[in-house]
C-alpha cells in the first residue's frame, strides 16, 4: 500500500475527530454513561467514533474498520482480515473527564498483524504524531513538522527516563523500577496519560514505557507504528515483537515500549 499517500488524509481525519472531541470537552455536560464493564463512555467518544469510521470507509472502502466503540466483531470474522484500520476514537476517556488534556485520537493501519501506519493526535495540545513503516516518524505542532527519533540507552552512563501511567502503577511497576535502578545512576519517572506515553519514547523524551497492567489492542497500535518508525520497538515482556489480531481476545500482554530496540531491562 502507498503509506505516505495515506498519512495526510488520515492525519486530517484525526484532526477532525479532535475538533469534535473538543466541542464536547468544553461543554458542562459530557454525556457520560458507562459500558457493560463499567468503563466510562462520553458523547465525545461516540462523536469521534462515527466521524472516523465513516471517513476511513470513504478513504479505503475495501478495508474493515475496528474501533473500540464498534460492535464486537467475532474472531471467526476478524481472522480473515489481512489489512484493517484499528481505531481508538478517544484514548484516555478518564483524562478527558478530569479535563487534564492528556487524551488522544489513535488511528492505525494493520497489515498482516503489523501496525504499519499510525497517527496520534492530542486535541488540547494541538500536537500530532505520525509515522509509517519505512518512511520515518514526525511531530506536528504550532504549524511546524519535526522529524522524531528514539535515543540509545547506555546503562551505567545516563539516567533512565521511565514514563508511566497516571492511573496504572502498582507493586509490579515498583518492583521493576527497583530492579532497573541498580543499572543506572538515576531513574527519572514521568507520569502521563493515554498513548502520549509511547509517543514520548518515540520522540526521544523518554527511554522506556513499561506497561505492567491491562490494555487493549486499540490503545497501542497507532503509537506502536510511530515508535517503530522512529527506531524503537514495542515488545512483550519476553521481548517478542507484539502483533495484532492474532487471537480471539483483544487484550494486550504486558509490554515494554523501548526507545532503544536492543535494550533489555
Amino acid at each position: 500500500m502507498d503509506l505516505p499517500h495515506l498519512l495526510a488524509p488520515v492525519a486530517a481525519i484525526a484532526r477532525e475527530a479532535g475538533a469534535a472531541i473538543l466541542d464536547v470537552y468544553h461543554r458542562a455536560d459530557h454525556g457520560l454513561q458507562h459500558k457493560a464493564d463499567e468503563s466510562p463512555l462520553t458523547a465525545a467518544d461516540l462523536a469521534a467514533h462515527h466521524l472516523i469510521t465513516a471517513a476511513l470507509q470513504r478513504l479505503t472502502p475495501d478495508l474493515p474498520v475496528l474501533s473500540e466503540e464498534s460492535a464486537a466483531v467475532p474472531w471467526i470474522v476478524r481472522q480473515t482480515w489481512t489489512r484493517y484500520w484499528l481505531v481508538d476514537p478517544l484514548d484516555g476517556t478518564k483524562e478527558f473527564i478530569d479535563r487534564n488534556g492528556e487524551f488522544t485520537v489513535n488511528i492505525a493501519l494493520i497489515d498482516h498483524g503489523v501496525p504499519v501506519l499510525g497517527v496520534v493526535f492530542a486535541p488540547t495540545l494541538a500536537r500530532l504524531y505520525a509515522g509509517a513503516q519505512g518512511h520515518g516518524a514526525w511531530k506536528e505542532e504550532g504549524g511546524q513538522r519535526t522529524p522524531i527519533a528514539t535515543v540509545r540507552i547506555v546503562p551505567g552512563q545516563q539516567r533512565l527516563r521511565v514514563v508511566a501511567s497516571r492511573r496504572h502503577g502498582g507493586d509490579q511497576l515498583d518492583a521493576w523500577i527497583a530492579k532497573v535502578q541498580t543499572r543506572f545512576p538515576a531513574v527519572e519517572l514521568v507520569n502521563m496519560g493515554s498513548s502520549l506515553k509511547i509517543c514520548l519514547v518515540a520522540e526521544g523524551r523518554a527511554d522506556i514505557y513499561p506497561r505492567l497492567a491491562p490494555t487493549s489492542e486499540w490503545d497501542t497500535a497507532a503509537a506502536q507504528a510511530i515508535l517503530e518508525a522512529a527506531g524503537g520497538a514495542l515488545t512483550d515482556t519476553a521481548f517478542n515483537a507484539y502483533r495484532y489480531n492474532s487471537k480471539d481476545e483483544l487484550l494486550n500482554p504486558h509490554f515494554f515500549a523501548l526507545g532503544d530496540a536492543s535494550f533489555r531491562p
